[in-house]
């Protein structure tokens, strides 16, 4: 109590601000505006949604037929929600728990379970509403969903969403609720061994509200970027270039872990990362293929495009890393394999196998750029290269997916380009960037963001949970 001072209430003053403006505008433009008008907002143009629903016959013209609910799809989504959340736990878990050290395992595996746990509680509350409900507001709209959707209100056993109408609604919230997850636990990566677990709790929370939530709007849900033209089939703005950013901001403001560059911070244990980057590999073929949100052709292609992709990657930076340190890493090949894997979520449902295995090359080379090269050049702390990997391959796979968008593949990259891709790009970096900056103020001044010296020597297995790794 003695420590809850004018910082932490200038924290909570800070926490209430930003609330208030992406929740507050959003649920009195809720109540205002009348069914109908929301209705009106519905699908946005998108890679995920639906054919276009064709008119019914002469006799029924100003009807339209609504597309028949499918066990197919069903099945083949179902599957691949189950698929992405093995992604987080145990895949994203085992991939960062090899990575740290020894001291510090527990706690980092924690993150990943943790996170998971409380985003399905909050997108429940009002994550998937604000993600993916029309705002009565058309304003407002184009920036952050309604709160029609809050508690899952209105998801009946009848109910779909526009953009998977051939699914139950509550599959939809199932799906998207496991992207919701993985987002903010790739951040983890970012602050490794050096943040609190309540402010773990807290900035998650915080984060996937008022940062994913109106990026998953804006390019998904009805909002100006999918209205702009900006292609994301899977996420490659809205997950892998907002974690990796926001975990870019988490590692300049945290600062370098004591003894960054004099201490050996090689990684514990190396089989557990090659575990988790197969179990990511695997799981992503749900996060890829599913987003077609169909068993149709389009899976098919997104499903092999990612494995293309992902190849190509994991060889290229082995290559690179066998000219440079003269042998090839087992860490560099699952660093390779997952910035293939980001690298081709944009473009998984709209670009073919060629296209996919150019992105497959840049990205692992990008990637192997981001996380060697440029953190050595610039001396920050990404512990466990949330932006080298997810940031800069994120990127490449975005800008390269309006170069490499072929029509005959998904008739939504018709209109594909480069300069659009950029636009996207350039407003989910800009966003980020200042709104993650906020939530960590917001978190240093409340609950504090940084273990003490003490507890970071000691360890976050003990000092945060009282546990510890034995033989």
């Amino acid at each position: 109590m003695k420590k809850f001072g004018l910082q932490k209430l200038t924290g909570l003053a800070l926490a209430a601000m930003l609330a208030g403006g992406v929740l507050a505008p959003a649920a009195f433009a809720q109540e205002a505006a009348p069914a109908a008008a929301m209705a009106a907002e519905a699908a946005p143009d998108t890679a995920a949604a639906p054919a276009p629903v064709e008119a019914a016959p002469a006799a029924a013209a100003e009807e339209v037929a609504e597309p028949a609910l499918d066990t197919g799809d069903t099945s083949w989504v179902l599957t691949s929600t189950a698929l992405v959340l093995m992604m987080t736990i145990p895949g994203l878990a085992l991939f960062y728990g090899g990575m740290v050290r020894r001291k510090n395992v527990i706690a980092t595996v924690a993150q990943s379970f943790a996170i998971t746990a409380v985003i399905s509680v909050v997108w429940m509350i009002a994550g998937y509403s604000l993600s993916f409900s029309a705002n009565g507001n058309e304003g407002l709209n184009k920036v952050i969903g309604g709160l029609g959707n809050a508690f899952l209100s209105g998801v009946t056993m009848e109910s779909t969403n526009s953009l998977a109408a051939t699914i139950p609604e509550s599959v939809f919230v199932m799906f998207q609720m496991t992207f919701a997850i993985i987002t903010p636990a790739l951040i983890a990566g970012a602050y490794a061994e050096r943040m609190k677990f309540s402010a773990v709790l807290v900035f998650t929370v915080l984060w996937s509200l008022l940062v994913y939530a109106p990026t998953a709007h804006a390019v998904w849900g009805g909002g100006f970027l999918g209205g702009a033209g900006v292609l994301d089939f899977a996420g490659g703005t809205v997950v892998h270039i907002n974690a990796g950013v926001a975990g870019l901001i988490c590692a300049l403001v945290l600062g370098r872990r004591k003894g960054y560059g004099s201490d050996n911070m090689a990684p514990h244990n190396l089989v557990l990362t090659m575990i988790g980057a197969s179990l990511l590999w695997v799981g992503w073929f749900g996060f890829n293929a599913g987003s077609a949100v169909g068993a149709n052709a389009l899976a098919g292609v997104a499903m092999l495009n990612t494995q293309v992709a992902t190849a190509a990657a994991a060889v290229a930076w082995m290559v690179i890393e066998w000219f440079e340190r003269k042998k090839p890493g087992m860490l560099g090949l699952a660093s390779g394999a997952v910035a293939g894997l980001v690298a081709i979520t944009p473009a998984a449902g709209f670009v073919n196998p060629q296209g996919a295995l150019i992105i497959g090359l840049l990205g692992g080379a990008g990637g192997y750029f981001g996380a060697v090269w440029l953190k050595r050049l610039l001396k920050y702390d990404d512990s466990l290269d949330a932006f080298g990997v997810h940031g800069i391959a994120g990127i490449i796979g975005a800008l390269l997916t309006g170069v490499l968008a072929d029509p005959a593949v998904n008739s939504l990259g018709e209109g594909a380009n480069l300069l659009t891709q950029f636009y996207g790009v350039a407003i989910t970096i800009a966003y980020a960037s200042v709104a993650t900056f906020i939530i960590l103020m917001i978190v240093k001044y409340t609950v504090g963001l940084r273990v003490s010296e003490e507890a970071e020597v000691e360890g976050l297995d003990m000092s945060q949970h009282g546990e510890a790794l034995h033989d």
